[in-house]
């Protein structure tokens, strides 16, 4: 039987789950492109969402399927790279004023695909359901991003000295088969972790919220994924207190969206007509709908951001407020909702201004070889 209590000992093994996870990627992003080893890891980080969104989809719990959803998403973005930004500007000692975290030309395909899933949602928004025919196209623009992400150049290369003692233990292998097979293998322990303290986990903080007396929407909007998305802060934060991994902490996090945009969001509907033995669509709510709604505009904030390949300080605090603003007084959402389409609107004049509307994605068309 599970418990509140149980938290003690599955939020530590999560804990080590996400650095051993992110040891691998570490590694990995050696000798593969470096969007393919944070892709894999991305995949590894989120495997919690994944549990929490099945458990709830299996249920047919169809409100609490988008409380998870549009939660987890917005907390990363909202939450989780301004923490980025300020960690790396706070261990920025060096540099005079706020620093600005700057992307390779090959990121402009994290940039692209996310653009790409989140105009998916917009369609998915606007007729009201998903549909296991939308996992189809959400789980094809996940697979074609994994397919472009092998044709890409290795990434950062580190010297052997900043790697994490596994690291310079995998780099001195001599034979390139050894280096794979203790990459998969760590990769793996990663992966059984995550998977034995996920479920303990999450009914663990249920029957916390049970106690406190917290909604169950509320709950698994917000509380579930601060706990289930610790594996994605703690790799982020490592990487943010250096200068040179500030941007990959930054795509790491990009990549996660991805995967929650694509494979989380496609795995609801299947999972759930599974359980109710016919293919039967989700028909959202005019809450649902609000919940998605933001969230998309959301996203398509950070899009704008990320177009000019760079992320400021203004970028971070703007995100962060509208985040705050929503999560301490959630009757302001719709308010929020509004601020976002307007600085959406800005954010496009502003780029097209500077000719930099689309710049990502015309640097990653022009380098690709």
């Amino acid at each position: 039987m599970n418990t509140w209590y149980s938290i003690f000992w599955a939020a530590p093994m999560v804990i080590v789950a996400a650095v051993v996870v992110g040891w691998a990627a570490e590694v990995a992003q050696l000798y593969i492109s470096q969007g393919l080893a944070l892709a894999i890891l991305a995949w590894l980080q989120v495997s919690p969402e994944f549990a929490v969104e099945a458990v709830i989809a299996w249920q047919q719990k169809q409100t609490l399927m988008v409380a998870n959803l549009t939660g987890s998403l917005r907390l990363l973005v909202g939450f989780g790279w301004p923490l980025i930004y300020f960690t790396n500007a706070f261990f920025s000692k060096k540099q005079k004023g706020w620093p600005v975290i700057r992307l390779k030309w090959f990121n402009g395909l994290e940039v692209l695909t996310l653009l790409l899933g989140t105009m998916y949602f917009c369609l998915i928004w606007l007729k009201g359901s998903l549909t296991v025919v939308d996992s189809f196209f959400l789980f094809g623009i996940y697979f074609l991003y994994l397919y472009e992400l092998t044709k890409l150049p290795v990434g950062l290369k580190e010297d052997e000295e900043d790697l994490p003692w596994v690291g310079q233990k995998i780099s001195r292998m001599k034979k390139p088969s050894q280096r794979w097979l203790a990459l998969i293998f760590i990769f793996s322990i990663g992966g059984v972790l995550l998977s034995i303290s996920t479920k303990p986990l999450i009914k663990s903080l249920e029957a916390l919220a049970t106690v406190l007396g917290i909604s169950s929407f509320y709950f698994i909007q917000w509380c579930a994924p601060f706990v289930s998305e610790f594996p994605e802060k703690v790799t982020a934060f490592q990487w943010a207190r250096t200068g040179r991994k500030a941007p990959m902490a930054m795509i790491n996090m990009v990549s996660s969206n991805v995967v929650q945009w694509t494979l989380m969001a496609g795995m609801i509907p299947i999972v759930f007509s599974i359980s109710k033995n016919e293919t039967t669509p989700l028909l959202f709510s005019d809450l649902q709908l609000k919940e998605i709604g933001i969230t998309v505009m959301q996203s398509l904030l950070s899009i704008c951001f990320l177009m000019d390949l760079e992320v400021t300080v203004g970028d971070a605090t703007g995100l962060f407020v509208l985040w705050a603003v929503q999560f301490f007084y959630p009757p302001g959402r719709e308010f929020v909702m509004v601020l976002y389409g307007f600085w959406i609107f800005m954010e496009v004049i502003s780029l097209a201004r500077k000719k930099k509307l689309f710049y990502a994605l015309r640097e990653y068309r022009r380098n690709k070889k």
